[in-house]
């Protein structure tokens, strides 16, 4: 077990869907030695209500879930994060405010299951598969002895962790 706790912020853009499923997630499986948070570069009107049936259904707490701006990390009084990580495209490819202490990035890309448009189970289907792919990138993360590595090999691993089975590529703008 690691001597300290490790901040790590999930940023997205609205902050409603896979950031919150981060920061659900991580905290449910850190077993204390990770305290996660989420926010997005827009701030959303707040969780999406599928996110939260879909961690509620999986016996994840959802209480104190909320969508927030990103810069409420980077004021004074914030909590010092130790890496942040983007998991959708568009938030990793938008120009973030300077964090304290030089936290170690990573991006994970998820394709975001609040555009699945269809049915009810369509939609919920993707929830599942988006939390399917988190869990399976957060397992690897909590296996990680990051106490005995550097902070190059960190980000190296985290890096590795992002290519994992659906795994969205960053994909340049077509004009």
């Amino acid at each position: 077990m690691p001597d300290r706790v490790y901040n790590v912020l999930f940023l997205c853009t609205h902050n409603s869907a896979r950031s919150i499923l981060a920061e659900a997630l991580l905290n449910h499986l850190g077993g204390g030695c990770f305290r996660a948070f989420s926010a997005g570069s827009e701030g959303g009107p707040g969780p999406n209500p599928m996110t939260l049936k879909v961690l509620e259904a999986e016996g994840i707490p959802t209480a104190g879930l909320a969508s927030k701006p990103w810069d409420v990390f980077a004021q004074p009084g914030a909590p010092v994060m130790d890496m942040i990580i983007t998991v959708c495209d568009e938030a990793a490819g938008e120009a973030c405010p300077v964090w304290p202490g030089r936290p170690i990035t990573a991006h994970r890309g998820i394709e975001d299951p609040s555009r699945v448009e269809g049915s009810e189970i369509e939609r919920e289907r993707a929830f599942v598969t988006a939390l399917h792919y988190l869990r399976n990138r957060i397992r690897l993360l909590l296996a990680m002895p990051i106490e005995s590595l550097d902070r190059l090999a960190i980000a190296s691993r985290l890096r590795e962790i992002g290519q994992q089975e659906g795994a969205t590529a960053l994909r340049p703008e077509v004009a």
